[in-house]
C-alpha cells in the first residue's frame, strides 16, 4: 500500500489575483491570455500601476502542479509536493497555506532570494493573463525531490512549466526516471501553448523514449505539441508519447484516451468569471478519481464538473463545501 496517492513537482508560487481592464493590458503591452515570465522589477512596476484593483481578490499558494495536488488533497487524496521557496514572508505564507490544504511539503533549505509570485490579471470576459516571476523556483534541484516519499506514491505529477530551463528539465527527467524504476505511475501536464511551442524538445526529454503513463493538455497544447491541426489528429500523435491522455476542451468537455478507446465527455455549463486554475483542477480531480478506482470516462465527467465550479468564481480554488457537494453529486 502506497503512502501517497500523488506526488507533485513544480514551481512554488504565491498567486496574487487582481481584476484589470482590457486597456490596462494593452497600455502595459501585456499579451492577453498568456503566461509571461517577468523579472521582479517588472512585476513590481505592474503591481504599482494597478489603479482599478489595488487589493488582491485572492492570495493562495499556487503554481500549476501545486494547485492540482491541493485539489486532489481537498477531495481526499494523500498528497506530497516538492518545490522551492525563499526565506521570506511570501515563502512562509506558501508553506502554511499548502499545509493548511493538507499537502505535505518538502524543501531541503529555503533560498536566499525571493519566493516566486504570479500576478494573475482577470479581465471582465473571465480571461486570465499571468505575469510570473519564478524567483526561488528557478533554483529547484534534485535535492528537493524526496525519493523515499516518491517511491511510496501511486502517481508522480509534474507541470510542464518546469521545462523553461535546462536545470529544472533535468530535475523532472530524473524524477520521472526514478518513478518508472520504482513502479510509480508517471503523468505530465503540458501547461501552456507558449511553453509547448518554445520548449517541446525539453518536454520530450522529460517524457523519455519509453513514454509516460498519462499526459494532460488542452486542445491548443495538444495541437502545438504534435504539430497537427485538429484534435483528432493530435490524439493519434499523443499515443506515441503516453499510454493514456486527457485533452480538455473548455465548455466542450474533454477527450480522453484510456489506452484502448477514445472517450468524448460533455462539458458542464458554467457562467465563467475566471478561467484561472481550470486545467489544474481538472488534473487534480481526474487523478483523485483514478485513485478511487474509477474509469477514464467517469474521471473525466467528475473533472469536468470540478473545473466548471472553478471557472464560475475567482481564484484557482473552490470552497471546502464545494468539494463535499461534488463528491455527493457523484456518490463518493
Amino acid at each position: 500500500m502506497k503512502k501517497y496517492d500523488i506526488y507533485g513537482i513544480g514551481a512554488a508560487i504565491v498567486d496574487t489575483e487582481v481584476i484589470v481592464s482590457d486597456s490596462f493590458l494593452s497600455d502595459n503591452e501585456i499579451g492577453k491570455g498568456l503566461m509571461t515570465l517577468v523579472d521582479e522589477e517588472r512585476q513590481k512596476y505592474l503591481i504599482d500601476s494597478l489603479t482599478t484593483q489595488r487589493i488582491p481578490v485572492k492570495m493562495s499558494c499556487g503554481g500549476s502542479a501545486c494547485n492540482s495536488v491541493v485539489a486532489a488533497s481537498q477531495f481526499g487524496s494523500a498528497t506530497f509536493f516538492s518545490g522551492k521557496v525563499a526565506d521570506d514572508e511570501v515563502g512562509v505564507f506558501f508553506a502554511k497555506d499548502l499545509n493548511k490544504s493538507g499537502v505535505e511539503f518538502h524543501q531541503v533549505e529555503p533560498s536566499n532570494g525571493v519566493t516566486g509570485k504570479c500576478l494573475v490579471m482577470v479581465t471582465p470576459d473571465a480571461e486570465r493573463t499571468m505575469n510570473t516571476n519564478l524567483g526561488a523556483s528557478l533554483e529547484l534541484s534534485y535535492r528537493e525531490v524526496d525519493e523515499k516519499a516518491l517511491a511510496s506514491s501511486d502517481w508522480l505529477y509534474i507541470e510542464g512549466y518546469v521545462v523553461t530551463d535546462d536545470q529544472r528539465t533535468a530535475v523532472a527527467r530524473d524524477a520521472m526516471k526514478f518513478a518508472k524504476q520504482n513502479g510509480v505511475k508517471t503523468s505530465l501536464s503540458l501547461s501552456d501553448p507558449f511553453v509547448v511551442e518554445v520548449f517541446s524538445e525539453n518536454i520530450k526529454t522529460i517524457i523519455g523514449d519509453d513514454g509516460l503513463d498519462l499526459i494532460f493538455c488542452n486542445g491548443d497544447e495538444a495541437r502545438s505539441f504534435t504539430g497537427t491541426h485538429t484534435i483528432e489528429a493530435a490524439a493519434e500523435e499523443l499515443k506515441k508519447y503516453a499510454k493514456t491522455f486527457a485533452i480538455t476542451r473548455g465548455p466542450g468537455g474533454s477527450l480522453v484516451f484510456d489506452g484502448t478507446r477514445l472517450i468524448q465527455t460533455a462539458g458542464v455549463m458554467a457562467s465563467a468569471v475566471d478561467t484561472n486554475g481550470a486545467g489544474d483542477m481538472f488534473a487534480g480531480s481526474f487523478l483523485f478519481a483514478l485513485g478511487q478506482g474509477k474509469d477514464f470516462g467517469w474521471a473525466a465527467d467528475f473533472a469536468n464538473a470540478a473545473s466548471s465550479r472553478v471557472v464560475s468564481q475567482f481564484g484557482p480554488r473552490i470552497k471546502a463545501i464545494e468539494y463535499i457537494s461534488l463528491k455527493q453529486q457523484f456518490n463518493l
